[in-house]
């Protein structure tokens, strides 16, 4: 499994959201390349990044702030958040450097630009987000509620040939309650789909559950925050037990 730390960002600072909900907004720090640089130094493999303007407008808000963050880091790292179309995509994959995007309305309102973008840079490149509310997928930063429920949608994405998705259960995002495992062994059980866990993560505890079940991956964002999670530690405890004997 990989541990992915997560920096969302909002008017360029470093900020976590309750339930998705732009009102209801923390700042960890004006300066996220700074915790970014921190995440690797902690022995991080990857990095999340979400452009929480972009989610919601569908726009590159967090541009600057973005290319900060690549240029300081040499750990890979993915974005997600208001890309929308092949421009955008070429951009943050080629121009940024950024080694993954992550593909979320327009995954679900525009399946042929998916297809377009799978083929152009392959499925270890694109990966979809999908985000679930009442399990059903909710797209435009979340804000909006469509009627496919999640099992469905993984469906077509699987026929279209993706192989790694970001799923986040958002009633349960930024509430440090835990995550929702009846709806990952939902996936795990009806789906070949390789999925990241997202929101609701507490403390070390659902971490390595995550892990013991063998799900492909884990975000931890406010947990971190919010000093319930020792990172550095946790990240060791999982390198050591991943490494051969």
């Amino acid at each position: 499994m990989i541990l992915i730390p997560a920096i969302d960002l909002k008017d360029g600072e470093a900020v976590r959201l309750y339930k998705g909900d732009y009102q209801q907004k923390t700042v960890y720090s004006t300066q996220p390349e700074d915790i970014a640089l921190a995440f690797e130094k902690m022995g991080a493999d990857y990095l999340h990044v979400v452009d929480l303007d972009g989610a919601k407008e569908g726009t590159t808000s967090n541009l600057e702030t973005i290319q900060k963050i690549r240029n300081i880091l040499s750990i890979p790292m993915e974005l997600g958040g208001g890309i929308r179309d092949m421009k955008t995509v070429d951009l943050y994959l080629n121009d940024i450097g950024i080694d993954r995007v992550i593909l979320g309305t327009a995954a679900i309102e525009n399946p042929e630009f998916l297809k377009a973008a799978l083929q152009k840079y392959g499925p270890q490149r694109i990966v979809v987000g999908v985000d679930v509310k009442d399990g059903y997928v909710a797209t435009a930063g979340w804000l909006v509620n469509t009627q496919t429920h999640y099992l469905e949608f993984l469906k077509e994405l699987e026929k279209i040939g993706v192989q790694y998705i970001v799923c986040t259960d958002i009633s349960k995002d930024g509430t440090l309650t835990g995550p929702s495992f009846d709806l990952y062994e939902d996936i795990y059980q009806n789906s070949s789909l390789q999925f990241v866990v997202s929101g609701g993560i507490k403390d070390a505890a659902d971490i390595y559950k995550v892990n013991e079940k063998g799900y492909y991956g884990c975000i931890v964002g406010k947990a971190y925050y919010e000093g319930k999670i020792d990172l550095k530690e946790v990240i060791t405890c999982l390198q050591k037990e991943s490494s051969p004997v």
